[in-house]
């Protein structure tokens, strides 16, 4: 665990009923270190009770540079040391995927290594045009981590993914987006209003049900359709039993706009 005098590396605030989770370390280009993973899961578990949309974002010029490596290079048990961080960045990922509200990104500048993980496991990323995409890890002699192969794999599918990660190639942000591994694109300057905007809008909608949404989105690939099926008719009547869904219907019943914000 991160001592009391560990830098600050993550700021977190309340906007209306979205929780900001910024990375806030932008003199190091949000270089993943322990003490950042360690906040990172705090600050997601301290979501306040009441707000319905996650929004990630970062401070500085870069998003994020990926793994500290003066920080790898310093350390007297460099297996261990890349072993313990790897696990607690990790528990990061698992947080923000089974997040219980649905999860915005905004990233720019620079996404390199393990937080390409973060793109594959937050629910929608916009992405500013000059953004810069790089896993990075053949320049170190390592393989991915962080669920970086698995974002890469499931977006570029395999021979992309591969060529990518094997000839420590760049993506550029269009390209992202081409191949679907972020879901909007805006300019720079656009990028903060953006990201806000999309996550007030999410946190608006009938949240409960995006995130049987995203079960089923994400288990469709691994699942038989016979398979899928069946979880699609069990969460649709979970769905119809959600103050959302009778809310929803009645609200169309009544021509009328629904407040799912009210629906609990």
């Amino acid at each position: 665990m991160s001592s009391p005098g560990t830098q600050h590396r993550v700021a977190t605030a309340l906007d209306g009923d979205v929780w900001r989770v910024t990375l806030d370390s932008g003199e190091s280009g949000n270089a993943l270190d322990l003490p950042m993973a360690e906040q990172l899961v705090a600050a997601l578990a301290a979501r306040p009770a009441g707000t319905r949309t996650v929004l990630l974002t970062a401070n500085g010029p870069r998003f994020c540079v990926g793994g500290d490596v003066r920080g790898f290079a310093a350390a007297d048990d460099l297996p261990g040391h890349v072993a313990t961080l790897a696990a607690a960045w990790h528990e990061v990922v698992r947080a923000l995927l089974y997040c219980p509200v649905p999860v915005v990104a905004g990233v720019h500048g620079a996404v390199a290594g393990a937080a390409i993980g973060l793109l594959g496991a937050c629910d929608v990323v916009v992405c500013a045009r000059s953004t810069k995409i790089r896993a990075g890890y053949g320049a170190l002699g390592f393989s991915p981590d962080g669920g970086s192969s698995w974002a890469l794999s499931r977006a570029l599918g395999a021979p992309r993914a591969l060529e990518l990660m094997l000839t420590n190639g760049t993506l550029t942000a269009a390209e992202a987006h081409l191949f679907g591994l972020v879901a909007r694109l805006v300019e720079d300057d656009e990028l903060p209003a953006a990201a806000a905007d999309l996550a007030r809008t999410i946190a608006a909608g009938p949240v409960r049900a995006m995130v049987r949404t995203r079960s089923l989105v994400r288990q469709a690939a691994v699942r038989s359709l016979a398979d899928q099926l069946d979880e699609e008719a069990r969460l649709i009547e979970e769905s119809a039993r959600d103050p959302e869904g009778r809310e929803g219907v009645r609200a169309f019943a009544e021509k009328r706009q629904p407040d799912f914000r009210g629906a609990e």
